[in-house]
């Protein structure tokens, strides 16, 4: 889609709508209202709502994918590059949470007659991540399994934060990106569970 400027105004008014309440939950006349002008003038400048949310889920992609790439290309095929990488996709989330909500709400089955997303932007960007750590990860680890382990821990902890047993521990945030304190608290565990999950028990290094 070219944008002119409204059309690009259009877009992010959408982007946001589509990511508190999903795409099931967005009319064209929210949209529309939320950005202060008819519906006629925004199908005009910005195109119906299945092509706004394509859109919308297009710049989202090539926003990570920009930077998952970079850290790619820059990968040191090493348990610390393997730690890089999941840094890079942590702060991209952490900086990013409409695209986390966005990607949030096809999980749970939004948008459900929008489909193929996932082929499209998804499945490669896991096949690049897997292609550059695959030789990293100990035989009796699935590679696949332990890539996609990272980003369910990152949606989860950066949508529900933590919910500590222990009272005497400072409690998660509910609505609220996470402190820089949690953000590192979570960094760390992370570091070390992919330490753990790349250590290779007696007989299994590839």
């Amino acid at each position: 889609m070219t944008m002119d400027p409204e059309a690009d105004r259009l877009v992010g008014v959408a982007a946001r709508l589509f990511a508190e309440l999903g795409f099931d939950g967005t009319s064209m006349r929210l949209i529309a209202d939320a950005a202060g002008v008819d519906v006629e003038w925004l199908t005009a400048r910005a195109g119906g709502k299945h092509q706004l949310y394509a859109e919308v889920m297009l710049r989202a992609h090539r926003a990570e994918r920009e930077v998952l790439d970079a850290a790619v290309a820059a990968f040191t095929p090493a348990r610390e590059g393997l730690i890089e990488l999941a840094d890079a996709y942590l702060d991209f989330y952490a900086t990013h949470p409409q695209i986390l909500a966005l990607w949030l709400h096809r999980w749970m089955g939004d948008a459900a007659d929008v489909p193929d997303l996932e082929d499209l932007y998804s499945r490669p960007l896991s096949a690049l991540l897997l292609n550059a750590v695959r030789d990293l990860i100990p035989a009796d680890i699935d590679a696949e399994h332990l890539l996609w382990t990272v980003v369910w821990c990152v949606y989860g902890f950066l949508a529900g934060g933590m919910r500590y047993v222990d009272p005497h521990r400072r409690q998660g945030r509910r609505g609220r990106p996470p402190s820089t304190e949690e953000l590192e608290d979570f960094r760390a565990y992370l570091h070390a569970m992919i330490i753990h999950m790349t250590t290779p028990v007696s007989g299994s290094a590839r």
